[in-house]
């Protein structure tokens, strides 16, 4: 308890509470932490030349001089809707966001170890429904907030080839809410609340194979945060004969709920010193996402089990980016970017909270150095073309998600860093 309360603490002090939700990845992870990386689609395993190689590829850190800083913000614009077989329409209550990052490196002269701390949200989920969308008693409110601190080391074992590994302490709190019996009308709810902790880890390789070719190769573990919260429902109305009304209960509860591993490949060709293009390939097995059980003190029969069930069922997933770098002289770059990623969310488990489909990605950004600054402006453009959801499992009441989901997204990323 007392570390979960540290955690919450650093938190705040370093993020001061900034919403996380869902971006441009597959689920609920949010792969932008450095604006030079998503001005290339995302596409930097092989290049990790600044601090936030922390994340992307902790072996970059050995390609760095003396200390350096990076913070960045990732304001977010996202607007996911849905359309009923009954032709209505809905959207998403929640749209702007702000997500921030704060990488360190130290790379010691004349010494093979490099160090690198990173302080970044790899995973977040904020959305929230209108109540009259026809799935209330499906799905209406969902957030994750997910903090990782993340210390690194790396090893430059030969003038071309670097390893690296790190340790993940991650703070995890889960708000999920649903209607119970009511289809339309706030008249009930069903929340469950909780918070824990879980430690994991990170690996980098970075190779030059050749003088215009690099690889890298990067791998996060899976981890279980075991959640500690509690459940709180209601209902204001009676259904005479069948359902009672009742003021807001509230019950100890507990849930293991289970995060991906993730693994990326990618190579980087640079045919002159003036051009960077990689491109790299992401998994993430979401399938470790089965049915997580929210195990209560008590029940309250007929509407609330002991034990209720989140069936998810999640599939595995890849994401394809390909980015460009042109470096027009010492100071000024640009760069461009594109990234597909694959849906993991089948049908009959499908969620609006999540509202999953392929997305492609584009972006452009341009970077600035003068002396020991530097910074870089990113602006990119997520497009999601119609998904139709069919068959999805119905809720008690006999509401279900079934219908039309699009998304559409504009990001705006800054980041600055300072060598010292």
């Amino acid at each position: 308890m007392k570390t979960i309360k540290l955690l919450r603490w650093v938190s705040v002090l370093v993020f001061c509470h900034a919403g996380v939700l869902i971006t441009s990845a597959t689920g609920f992870r949010l792969p932008d932490q450095d604006a030079f990386a998503a001005a290339r689609g995302e596409a930097f395993v092989a290049t990790a030349d600044n601090p936030s190689a922390v994340y992307y590829n902790p072996a970059g850190l050995t390609q760095l001089e003396g200390h350096n800083v990076r913070v960045g913000v990732y304001g977010l614009y996202i607007k996911p809707s849905y359309t009923a077989p009954d032709g209505r329409s809905f959207h998403s209550d929640r749209d702007l966001h702000a997500i921030p990052q704060l990488f360190y490196g130290f790379s010691p002269s004349d010494f093979p170890l490099s160090f690198g701390l990173g302080l970044y949200s790899p995973y977040g989920l904020s959305s929230r429904w209108p109540q009259d969308t026809g799935f209330r008693t499906v799905s209406t409110e969902g957030t994750l907030t997910y903090y990782t601190i993340n210390p690194a080391v790396a090893w430059r074992v030969t003038p071309r080839l670097s390893i690296a590994a790190g340790l993940t302490v991650n703070y995890a709190e889960f708000d999920l809410r649903q209607g119970l019996i009511w289809p339309t009308q706030p008249l009930d709810e069903f929340k469950f609340k909780g918070d824990g902790v879980d430690v994991g880890y990170n690996l980098g390789l970075l190779c030059k194979v050749h003088d215009k070719v690099f690889l890298g190769v990067t791998f996060r573990s899976p981890t279980t945060v075991d959640l500690d919260g509690r459940t709180e429902y209601f209902n204001a109305q009676e259904i005479p004969g069948l359902i009672p009304a009742f003021p807001r209960q509230r019950v100890s509860a507990e849930a293991e709920f289970p995060f991906p591993l993730s693994a990326v490949f990618g190579i980087s060709y640079r045919p002159t010193p003036n051009w960077n293009l990689e491109f790299d390939a992401e998994y993430t097995d979401w399938s470790r996402l089965n049915t997580v059980i929210v195990k209560q003190a008590a029940a309250f029969p007929p509407l609330i089990p002991q034990n209720a069930p989140l069936v998810l069922n999640w599939e595995p997933s890849w994401y394809y980016e390909f980015g460009a770098t042109r470096y027009i002289n010492d100071q000024w770059s640009i760069s461009l970017g594109y990234i597909y990623n694959e849906n993991s969310v089948p049908d009959a488990t499908y969620s609006p909270l999540v509202a999953d489909l392929d997305r492609h990605f584009f972006s452009v950004g341009a970077g600035f150095k003068h002396g020991q600054l530097s910074v870089d402006l990113t602006y990119q453009f997520g497009y999601g073309p119609t998904r139709k959801v069919t068959g999805s499992a119905p809720s008690p009441t006999g509401q279900s998600v079934d219908g039309e989901f699009e998304f559409i997204s504009h990001a705006v990323m800054l980041s600055v860093g300072l060598r010292f």
